[in-house]
């Protein structure tokens, strides 16, 4: 297959590429590290208890895998679109259009969860102050950071990236401090596993729906394929991703078995920070209001990085006819007025369902926009040899990690909250399906009336 040299305009980008590989790792840090690992992974421990750092392993694997395909299609066809693009050129429209609007939903869901429980956190200090309110606020300050355009958006995510690994350092520091005795801490405050049952106290089953926290806690990978197209060399989207991963796998792997050895597994909970569980016992006040700012600025910031995404992404959509050619129209914005207008609406219809919905239905909604993120991944990896040249290891490596993606989607299936997820995800990807489908059967329609409409003999 002839693979175009670009889906819709990039003459902007190609005036704009003024990243070095280590900027966008530090958006990559910045735009991941989110509620996903800072309260997912406490819902992760409860699942499966120390053996918590297997599924990160795995997933930082199945992750790492994702990241390389996806760098090395960018570096071999740089392309706005990314991920969506990509699948658009290797299976055609259908692939495109569904790509880029299972994603469009998934990331707008996710924003609203976002919001719901950066309110939560932020009535730990103001416990009077209606939820709505605080809602209101960091989404206006999500859409401000999307109007900023791409470079504000890179400077505030680096910034946020900095602050977020500070706070996973603090932690590091902190935990060890107690260990060796400051704080009211002790040497026996540290327990390690001393068996198999200890380890994993639920066993394979355990592990395997706890895998899914794993992969939620590496989702905003895509961010970096969208941005790739700015590197000043575009060889350096792999290396910023290694980078990237590395970082991020360290930090979560010492982190996570500091706290999982600091506090028993039954004061886990799906509400609270396995952080801040784990250091609650100790002469530490000053840390649950730090720790708390520290997680509403991994959330807000993830929650912005999601903004932009989608809204990046319904522009290149438009631009490429998978959506109406309105939403890619520019006005005095940096971005198009019409595609910003269409993420707000999103957005205040995430947050108004938040609130009328029982807590327990928008939670498989939200679990549900999770996976729909890894149905993405899926479409990175079976793109791949349609793009670039793979080689019989990237064949290895593609159906390791669609392995791994597909044992972690499928461990939803164990649990009732994580189940009526993946129902729901599927409804999603039906309705996309089906609209697909009108889509084809209407332009198909009008295809041949217009045929028709010529004089015969022309």
């Amino acid at each position: 297959m002839e693979i175009p040299s670009r889906i819709g305009s990039q003459s902007d980008d190609k005036k704009e590429k003024k990243l070095s590989w280590w900027q966008l790792s530090l958006v990559g840090v910045g735009s991941i590290i989110g509620t996903g690992y800072f309260l997912g992974s406490g819902i992760g421990i409860t699942k499966t208890g120390p053996s918590i750092m297997i599924a990160f392993i795995l997933a930082g694997l199945g992750t790492y895998i994702v990241m390389d395909a996806l760098g090395k299609m960018s570096a071999h066809n740089p392309q706005k679109g990314s991920f969506r693009s990509y699948a658009k050129i290797a299976y055609g429209n259908w692939a495109g259009f569904s790509s880029g609007w299972v994603y469009w939903f998934s990331e707008i869901l996710i924003t609203g969860s976002q919001l719901t429980a950066l309110s939560l956190l932020t009535r730990f200090w103001f416990p009077s102050v209606p939820l709505w309110i605080f809602a209101s606020i960091y989404a206006i300050l999500g859409v401000l950071v999307v109007v900023i355009g791409t470079k504000g958006f890179e400077k505030i995510e680096n910034i946020f990236a900095v602050i977020k690994v500070a706070a996973i350092f603090m932690f590091i520091i902190l935990a060890i401090a107690v260990i060796f005795g400051l704080f009211g801490g002790s040497k026996n405050a540290f327990s390690m596993p001393s068996n198999l049952k200890e380890f994993s106290p639920y066993g394979l089953m355990g592990l395997w729906g706890a895998l899914i926290f794993g992969f939620y806690a590496f989702g905003g990978i895509e961010i970096m394929g969208i941005l790739s197209t700015r590197l000043k060399n575009k060889e350096d989207v792999k290396k910023s991703g290694n980078v990237m991963l590395a970082i991020l796998t360290t930090i979560y792997l010492i982190s996570i078995f500091l706290a999982s050895s600091l506090a028993a597994l039954e004061k886990f909970n799906a509400k609270e920070s396995p952080f801040a569980i784990a250091l609650d016992p100790y002469q530490l006040s000053f840390f649950p209001h730090v720790f708390n700012g520290a997680i509403i600025i991994a959330g807000f910031s993830t929650m912005a990085a999601s903004l932009f995404a989608v809204t990046s992404m319904l522009v290149t959509m438009s631009e490429d006819s998978d959506a109406p050619k309105i939403f890619s129209k520019q006005g005095k914005l940096k971005v198009p007025p019409f595609a910003l207008g269409l993420t707000i609406c999103g957005l205040i219809a995430s947050i108004i369902f938040s609130r009328i919905m029982p807590d327990r239905v928008y939670e498989y909604i939200t679990t549900a926009a999770g996976l729909m993120l890894l149905y993405n991944w899926l479409f990175i990896l079976i793109s791949l040899p349609k793009i670039v040249k793979a080689t019989s290891f990237d064949h290895i490596k593609r159906f390791v990690g669609m392995a791994l993606i597909l044992v972690a989607i499928s461990g939803t299936l164990l649990h009732k909250s994580t189940r009526m997820g993946f129902y729901m995800s599927l409804l999603f990807v039906a309705f996309v399906a089906i609209v697909l489908i009108i889509r084809h059967f209407t332009q198909k329609k009008s295809t041949k009336k217009k045929v028709n409409s010529y004089p015969k003999g022309i």
